[in-house]
């Protein structure tokens, strides 16, 4: 089972940011997973809609430029890194989940992505692009067919995972409160990798790898790592809800 540090290893550094980024890729996660927003021309790295819990400013952050957005920082200590920022610093050291979370215009996408991909150590199989909003990444795929796409689903569906398969997607990406074997089942019948969000806490990973599980988000990998790997964590268990 695979690790995907969740915006990276945000257990222990501030969360979208290059040191999250760069803690991430010391423990040896398999990937990061980073949120993108596509503001005032300029693609940047945040999860939120609302500035507040990351930076103590209030308001939404698409009511902002983007030359405003560049002096915040997360908890006071990071500024907010733009995608190319992010793909610049990871530099294909690991692969890279992209999620979606406003409307991207696909071209404005697709010049960070082949900036990357000129500039830095990435292949294309090392980026894969995932949102919860399937309109976005059928944009995509249509665009760029060789672009890697994960459909995020917050539920079981009736249909398990054919929302994804429809999509041509390469993996469909479950909340972990709904994951079941039937469903792990019929993505790996249908080709897909299936991974889960978000997973901190022992009982569930340990659970989720025995079910077959190709892959969860973790806020904290290094810890995950352990578990998989049978080791004791007593007394390190961390209790994260995000």
């Amino acid at each position: 089972m695979i690790l995907w540090a969740h915006r990276g290893a945000s257990y222990e550094a501030p969360e979208n940011t290059l040191a999250a980024f760069t803690r991430a890729m010391d423990s040896g996660v398999h990937g990061i997973e980073l949120d993108v927003y596509g503001i005032d021309g300029e693609r940047f790295v945040f999860h939120d809609r609302y500035l507040e819990r990351l930076t103590a400013t209030p308001g939404r952050l698409k009511d902002l430029s983007a030359e405003q957005i560049k002096h915040l920082k997360i908890f006071g200590q990071q500024p907010i890194p733009t995608l190319r920022d992010a793909l610049k610093h990871i530099n294909g050291h690991c692969h890279v989940n992209i999620e979606l979370k406003g409307d991207i215009p696909t071209r404005e996408l697709l010049k960070d992505v082949d900036f990357a991909l000129t500039n830095t150590s990435f292949s294309q199989e090392q980026l894969l692009f995932s949102s919860f909003n399937h309109h976005w990444l059928q944009r995509l795929k249509k665009r760029r067919p060789d672009a890697l796409i994960g459909a995020l689903s917050a539920s079981c569906p009736l249909t398990y995972c054919q929302f994804a398969e429809d999509l041509n997607a390469y993996s469909a990406h479950f909340a972990v409160d709904f994951v079941t074997k039937e469903l792990v089942e019929d993505g790996h019948e249908r080709g897909l990798q299936v991974y889960v969000y978000t997973v901190d806490e022992r009982h569930d990973i340990e659970e989720l790898h025995e079910m077959g599980v190709d892959g969860i988000f973790t806020n904290h990998p290094s810890f995950a790592q352990n578990v998989i790997a049978g080791l004791t964590t007593a007394g390190n268990d961390p209790i994260l809800h995000y």
